[in-house]
Parts: structure tokens; C-alpha cells; sequence
């Protein structure tokens, strides 16, 4: 699928048409991220910390997802679909950014079955401990939020 050529896949060029997407996407059912946690994912995008990656087909956003990177963790927040398989090319470019970044894990929150056909699998509370503690120190052991293009 992503070898297939069928979207243009940015990062960080649309945060929030990202996020906006994401919050319309689950409107019907309800959504946590309220005007409040917009802005505050968009002020986390401003200092660096939150990053998108974005699926553009014919210059339109038709997938896409959102997180916190710190250190060498990268934690999803919320990920859209306009278009068959545009939020599996998100992640799936995104999980090869970080590993070429050598971040240790991302963070899915919530295990579904789209995610497990992914590649996804589940950790025991203290495995994402100990990744987390050991992801979150760079080499020179501070925090780090730089995600490189």
C-alpha cells in the first residue's frame, strides 16, 4: 500500500487540518478532543513537542494522524481516514521516520483491531516502563522533543 504511490505523505505541514480532522471525524460519537485540548495540542505543535504526518491525494488531506514526541517515544493522539488506507500509510511512514530516528516505541493508547493488522501488539505496564524510562532520556540524558524532517 504505501509502495503503491497513491498519496503524498508529509510531516508536520498541516497540523491543524490534522487535528481538526481528527475532532470532526468522531464528532458524531463524541469527541475528547474538546476547543480546550485543540489548543493545547496546537501549542504543544508550536513548542515543537506534537507532530503530524499527513496523507495529501491530489492536494487534498485525506488521512493522517497526530502525536507527542518526547524523547525517544512518540505517543499517537488521534489518526483520520478520508480515503481507504490513508491512515495506514500515516502510520506506517511514520513507524519507519522513527525507527530511522531510532525512537524506541510508539504508543498507541488503545489496542484496536485496525492497529493490531498493523503490527501493533500489546506490553505489560512494567515492559512500557522500562521502555518509556529508557526512551525518554537521549544520549546526553535530557528530554528531548526534536522530531527531524
Amino acid at each position: 500500500m504505501v509502495r503503491q504511490g497513491r498519496f503524498e505523505v508529509t510531516f508536520d505541514c498541516d497540523f491543524v487540518a490534522v487535528i481538526d480532522a481528527c475532532q470532526a471525524i468522531r464528532s458524531d460519537e463524541g469527541t475528547w478532543i474538546t476547543p480546550e485540548m485543540r489548543r493545547a495540542y496546537v501549542d504543544l505543535h508550536r513548542l515543537g513537542y506534537a507532530h503530524s504526518v499527513e496523507c495529501w491525494q491530489q492536494g487534498r488531506l485525506v488521512g493522517g494522524l497526530y502525536g507527542i514526541s518526547l524523547g525517544r517515544c512518540f505517543f499517537g493522539e488521534s489518526m483520520f481516514s478520508r480515503v481507504s488506507d490513508a491512515s495506514k500509510v500515516a502510520i506506517v511512514t511514520l513507524c519507519q521516520r522513527l525507527a530511522t530516528l531510532g525512537f524506541r516505541m510508539l504508543d498507541c493508547q488503545q489496542t484496536s483491531a485496525h492497529l493490531l493488522s498493523l503490527g501493533a501488539s500489546e506490553i505489560s505496564r512494567s515492559d512500557f516502563c522500562a521502555q518509556l524510562s529508557q526512551g525518554l532520556l537521549d544520549s546526553e540524558g535530557g528530554l528531548r522533543s526534536d522530531f527531524p524532517q
